[in-house]
């Protein structure tokens, strides 16, 4: 029998909006298919979602050693730290996938139970003052149905921490994909924002962004000096899968 990922397993106490009653039954894991088993069961989870040494601010993956890459020494990104639960890459895309584009909000529950096991998770979750889920534009919103970031951010942060309207999403941007990063910032600018009624509230605080997917890191960054602009100390980031750089030429 398949081992189960308690949704809950490394939290210090297991409470309703971190478990949702319906992900305690059993069913089909999502990625090796065992029966019974959570949606990701825990072998999967071991397999495939392994803690890795990480770049501390960009989250790349770093052969050992320090824990700060040689890019981000030279120029430090606005987030103070970035933790990822996994490297995007087989099997993470198809549950991504149908998370995000196919209407399936219910992944959101495991998803984010494994960010919670990534080295460091608990803690920034535990030292923020707010948790913001990365914003969607309003027609992108429609489209979808729903934020994944928001649901993410949902069964990560007790509600008392949760911020969705602290950031903004001002207008709508050009698909990322296929951009460089240089054509990712610029097509970022001016996308984000902080209502100026709710700006007091960020005034000397540590601010955690929540998002899925991590490429080039454009919109963290950007969302991150928005957010920095308007008062905030700090800006980590927790995310669920990131890419791997691009091979070189």
């Amino acid at each position: 029998m398949a081992r189960f990922l308690a949704a809950g397993a490394n939290s210090p106490a297991d409470t309703p909006w971190r478990t949702p009653w319906l992900d305690r039954l059993p069913g089909c894991c999502a990625i090796c298919r065992a029966w019974p088993a959570r949606t990701v069961c825990e072998d999967c989870a071991a397999r495939f979602a392994p803690p890795t040494h990480r770049c501390r601010r960009c989250a790349l993956a770093l052969p050992g050693g320090p824990d700060t890459c040689g890019t981000c020494l030279r120029h430090p990104p606005p987030l103070d730290a970035c933790v990822v639960c996994c490297g995007y890459d087989w099997p993470w895309p198809d549950p991504i996938g149908r998370f995000k584009f196919q209407g399936e909000p219910g992944l959101a529950a495991p998803l984010a139970a494994l960010m919670r096991r990534a080295p460091a998770a608990l803690a920034l979750l535990q030292a923020a003052d707010h948790v913001l889920p990365m914003p969607l534009a309003p027609a992108r919103l429609r489209q979808r149905g729903f934020n994944q970031s928001l649901e993410l951010a949902r069964r990560l942060a007790p509600p008392a921490k949760l911020a969705p309207r602290l950031l903004l999403r001002l207008r709508e941007t050009a698909p990322q994909s296929g951009l460089a990063r240089a054509g990712r910032i610029a097509n970022l600018r001016g996308a984000f924002g902080v209502p100026p009624a709710q700006a007091p509230r960020l005034a000397g605080r540590h601010v955690l962004l929540v998002d899925d997917v991590m490429t080039s890191g454009a919109s963290l960054h950007s969302a991150a000096l928005v957010l920095r602009g308007a008062g905030a100390s700090q800006v980590s980031a927790l995310v669920f899968a990131r890419t791997p750089p691009p091979e070189p030429a």
